[in-house]
């Protein structure tokens, strides 16, 4: 796959000569010609990391080998390094779709719900298989919300008001508000967390799973559809189209296997703090640094954002 104009973004607490040079070399490697150059993010400036972009270009280069490249020394170096296409000037995004659970919120609420109900170990060790993508999602998750029936209502909003945020993410979702994109959570988790966030940050809409209770008992099942990967992957596109734009003017943000036919199908699929199988898998990646860094993989220096 030929590359055309390329974006080549590094994320790193702190951009050190060494990184520079094997930046470099991974260009030289590519035969990819450096056109421009510019820092979105200075810690000499008090940012809290450094953000470098450049544009690069080389019609021969292979693009699905240097996006691995990249992802190998990015490990090496304990730094994010991303290959994008750049598209910029015939494409705006317009939408941001993301994942929940170890996304959004540093948890699996499944895995949360199922401590407090004496089957945490059981769950967990499921919900992990899941992610990794050793199990079918449906059928795993019908298998964990079972062992969740007879969980007291009372539980759900103990755990929704002790939610951890995960790093940055007041910050992402200031910004994207403020610019005025359009933002989703696409989650395979539950509404009523997915709620609480929506009012807490601001997401335009939110799509996840009901849980059924009665009587003030979760009964472990949920209303259907199942938001599952396929699920996840409609919903972005179905949203897009309602509001008119194109695939290519989306972002989606996940961290597990259920999220990769999501960033598959968006313009830009970003894995973020994800297991292996699934930043191999997915054409972007940030790893090391806060979810805000996302606002640097659509181009914004920090002069345009706010704290």
């Amino acid at each position: 796959m030929a590359s055309g104009d390329l974006i080549l973004t590094v994320l790193a607490p702190r951009l050190t000569a060494e990184i520079q040079s094997q930046v470099d070399a991974l260009r030289v490697q590519f035969g990819l010609q450096e056109t421009s150059a510019r820092r979105l993010s200075d810690t000499a400036q008090g940012a809290r990391i450094d953000c470098l972009e450049l544009c690069l270009s080389g019609a021969d280069a292979d693009l699905e080998a240097l996006r691995h490249a990249a992802l190998v020394l990015s490990e090496t170096l304990n730094v994010d390094i991303v290959v994008q296409q750049n598209l910029r000037k015939q494409v705006q995004p317009r939408l941001v779709c993301f994942d929940m659970d170890s996304t959004l919120i540093k948890a699996e609420v499944i895995d949360e719900l199922a401590y407090r109900h004496g089957v945490g170990n059981e769950v967990a060790e499921v919900t992990e298989r899941a992610m990794r993508g050793e199990l079918d999602f449906q059928q795993s998750f019908r298998e964990r919300m079972s062992k969740l029936a007879g969980l007291d209502e009372s539980v759900l909003a103990d755990i929704a008001a002790e939610l951890p945020l995960m790093e940055g993410v007041e910050r992402l979702m200031a910004n994207l508000k403020r610019l005025g994109y359009r933002t989703a959570i696409l989650s395979g988790g539950f509404t009523y967390f997915a709620d609480y966030l929506q009012h807490k940050l601001g997401f335009d809409e939110v799509h996840a799973n009901e849980l059924v209770i009665e009587n003030g008992k979760v009964t472990g099942e949920v209303r259907e559809p199942i938001v599952d990967a396929d699920r996840k992957a409609e919903l972005l596109e179905t949203i897009a189209r309602r509001e008119g734009w194109t695939l290519e003017q989306t972002i989606a943000v996940g961290d597990g296997a259920n999220d990769l036919k999501m960033l598959a199908t968006a313009g830009l699929g970003i894995a973020y703090r994800a297991k292996p199988m699934v930043r191999a898998q997915a054409r972007q990646a940030i790893s090391h640094l806060d979810i805000d860094a996302v606002l640097y993989l659509i181009g914004y220096p920090d002069a345009d954002l706010t704290d």
